[in-house]
């Protein structure tokens, strides 16, 4: 029973670490409801092979070690990282830095991009990334959800350059904040592109099909940077 305890507790980190529910989580894994996940939650249950067959191939492969997860021994992701600059037919001519550090912030204990971005508001990073040869960079996240999926996972890391909209150029990723009629802020990673609505406003568009296109109001984005590169952790078995 201990041991299904300390198995339940690591896959509560994994489920905290890419911000889903058992529900979202089990949806994620192709399962039908999400009863086996609250099983192993509970620890009433051990992980299947046909958990771990599922978990596999899944798009959380290539983020956490497997190896962790059944014994607790090393980190719970992978260990080596793949850096990707997101240049790739840029309209957007980037300076390159030899040496920078970047700061990485815990987004999920700050109040909003836009409360992130505040010049003047006190945010501690966590720890910063050292990367060469890329351009100026303002900060970086860990980004949650599929919509950029597979360019993008949950749980990659985002480094960001802060614009204002006035700089936008279409076509290219952002981070970025929208108000919601509800007075909510919205905020996710998408392609920025000309609207049909007209010029007050903005159509994002995501990499992974399964998201359509939505159209918003430029005046209610009220955060918005430029992603310029990613970072995902993958390591041999």
């Amino acid at each position: 029973m201990k041991e299904n305890t300390e198995v339940s507790s690591r896959l509560q980190k994994m489920l905290d670490f890419i911000g889903l529910n058992a529900p979202e989580f089990a949806k994620k894994l192709d399962y039908n409801r999400p009863q086996t996940i609250y099983d192993i939650l509970s620890g009433k249950a051990k992980p299947s092979f046909d958990f771990f067959h599922k978990l596999a191939n899944s798009e959380y492969s290539d983020l956490f070690d497997f190896k962790w997860f059944v014994d607790g021994k090393g980190e719970m992701i992978k260990e080596e990282p793949i850096i990707t600059p997101l240049s790739i037919n840029r309209k957007t001519k980037d300076g390159i830095i030899e040496n920078q550090e970047v700061p990485f912030y815990d987004f999920s204990a700050v109040a909003g991009l836009q409360a992130l971005f505040d010049s003047g508001a006190p945010h501690k990073a966590l720890q910063t990334i050292k990367i060469p040869n890329l351009p100026k960079c303002d900060g970086a996240i860990n980004v949650t959800g599929d919509s950029m999926y597979p360019l993008l996972k949950s749980g990659d890391i985002i480094l960001y350059k802060q614009i204002t909209v006035d700089d936008i150029f279409f076509g290219e990723m952002y981070l970025l904040s929208i108000l919601t009629k509800g007075q909510e802020e919205y905020v996710t990673v998408k392609y920025v592109q000309k609207s049909e609505l007209g010029n007050e406003w903005v159509k994002l568009v995501s990499q992974n099909p399964h998201h359509q296109p939505k159209d918003f109001k430029i005046k209610d984005i009220t955060a918005i940077a430029l992603v310029k590169a990613s970072v995902r952790f993958n390591t041999m078995f």
